[in-house]
């Protein structure tokens, strides 16, 4: 059994006792990620040189005092994320050539923890996507089905942890894209409170939904990992000022008296028959544990995807106008004048998908529509905040499908932008009330993963943890693993 199944709990000990070293874990990480990644494909870079010369590091200081829960343990980084030169390309040509000369303040903290980065980590590019297909370097596959997407954008972290690649991962989640790829990887995957993460390093897609958070195997993991990267931090200015909580302590396993609410929009038309089966029976496990369990309405969340992708693609035609071939990234060879290098290096650079949404927001933002398209969009977006403030005030945690489907099949709907962008109808009003939510795995459908989405109040991860927690103890999906 590799040690990279074991619980973490399990793994400390094994490291305090001196059973096993940090070189070991890091040595089970890439033989793992040597017998399967050629069929997941879930790496883009593998740092192996850097990651062994710190495992042999904290060997040496293995026994000078206590070490912390995620000493040496092996962890991936989504590919939007900075890393000190290690290349970072968002899974864009545009970047392929970019090295960092910063960490990103998770990684930082990261790296304070004594874990251990063994790589970067395939993704949509620039986060613009649900199924790893619109990466620009190859496609990711599901750890259960090789034939399916592991989802997006955050495939590659999603897909890396649930084929026991690394012990962890970190993702991005824009308006889903960390839910969405743990749900069809049947592992648990949390996107934290709008601003209790630091995204200073993260490339921004649209910086007023996106948020790093953890994919992990267990919800005990992702308490660990959100404690280490949770905390305010100066150089982000919308990081939020506010005392973290001992999230570990929260997994109490009692639900006793929690009311939960179900919104009836999110099992009616569109889901799948087998994702509602797997969700209810779900929410009679939660009953089962002395949950109350009452059904309400959302009645703006069929205007969510529609209003998620005019303010999406408005910041994001924003954000991405700094990669223009003069600063940083690829820069288009022999050019007429400047106005010909920045065509042509947007050109050649970005992405069909991307070059989509930049083309979508800069038509919204423009003179004559911005007030027809974003800014209605945004008084949308007051409405769905609304609709959650309005059920938290008698609810403790809002629950739901993560995905109105298990998994697709690779290139069924890549041509089809529409139909894909509906994949996260379930996970958009989540980002656009920026409020936490959790993906735990609750059952298969024609044996892809199902996940249960449980939404909570602003920065009241420790209920939602509390709800994943309690539930995960009483099922066993969370313990069952592809076959690779």
């Amino acid at each position: 059994m590799s040690l990279l199944t074991l619980r973490l709990q399990e793994i400390h000990n094994k490291l305090h006792a001196k059973e096993i070293t940090v070189s070991d874990l890091v040595d089970e990480s890439y033989k793992r990620i040597a017998a399967v990644d050629g069929q997941v494909r879930a790496f883009l870079t593998l740092d192996e040189e850097n990651a062994r010369a710190a495992a042999r590091t904290l060997d040496g200081q293995a026994s000078g005092g206590t070490r912390g829960l995620l000493f040496g343990l092996p962890i991936g980084i989504k590919d939007n994320i900075v890393t000190e030169g290690v290349t970072t390309t968002c899974a864009s040509q545009f970047l392929k050539n970019y090295n960092p000369i910063y960490d990103a303040t998770v990684v930082r903290k990261l790296k304070a923890a004594e874990a251990v980065s063994v790589g970067k980590l395939n993704m949509d590019e620039f986060a613009m996507g649900g199924s790893n297909e619109n990466s620009s370097f190859h496609a990711t596959t599901n750890p259960w089905n090789a034939e399916y997407v592991p989802g997006g954008s955050s495939g590659g972290s999603a897909a890396a942890v649930a084929a026991g690649e690394v012990f962890f991962s970190l993702g991005s989640d824009t308006g889903g894209s960390i839910r969405q790829p743990a749900a069809y990887c049947g592992i648990v995957g949390m996107k934290p409170t709008y601003g209790l993460v630091s995204r200073f390093g993260l490339v921004a897609f649209a910086s007023s939904l996106d948020q790093i958070g953890p994919l992990t195997k267990n919800v005990e993991d992702s308490a660990y990992l959100l404690q280490a990267i949770a905390g305010h931090d100066p150089q982000d200015s919308t990081s939020l000022n506010t005392e973290i909580p001992d999230y570990v302590s929260a997994l109490t396993g009692d639900v006793t008296g929690l009311r939960v609410a179900v919104p009836k929009e999110y099992l009616g038309e569109g889901i799948d028959p087998k994702v509602k089966d797997a969700v209810l029976s779900a929410l009679k496990v939660l009953e089962g544990l002395g949950a109350v369990v009452e059904e309400v309405s959302l009645p703006h969340s069929e205007y969510a995807v529609a209003t998620y992708y005019l303010l999406a693609s408005s910041e994001a035609s924003s954000n991405l106008a700094r990669f223009d071939g003069v600063r940083y990234g690829v820069r288009a060879e022999n050019p007429k004048n400047l106005i010909d290098m920045y065509t042509k290096s947007r050109s050649e650079g970005f992405g069909d998908e991307v070059k989509r949404r930049i083309m979508l927001g800069t038509y919204a933002l423009s003179s004559g529509y911005y007030d027809a398209y974003y800014l209605k969009a945004q008084k949308v977006r007051t409405l769905i905040k609304r609709d959650f403030d309005q059920v938290f005030e008698k609810y403790d945690v809002v629950i739901g499908p993560t995905a109105p489907t298990p998994a697709f099949k690779l290139g069924s709907q890549v041509d089809d932008p529409l139909t894909m962008y509906l994949n996260d109808i379930l996970t958009i009003p989540v980002n656009l009330a920026g409020i936490p939510a959790i993906s735990v795995p609750c059952g298969f459908a024609d044996g892809l993963p199902v996940g249960l989405q449980i939404i909570g109040k602003a920065l009241d991860e420790s209920t939602v943890l509390r709800v994943a927690h309690a539930f995960e103890q009483n099922t066993d999906f969370h313990k069952q693993r592809p076959s690779l």
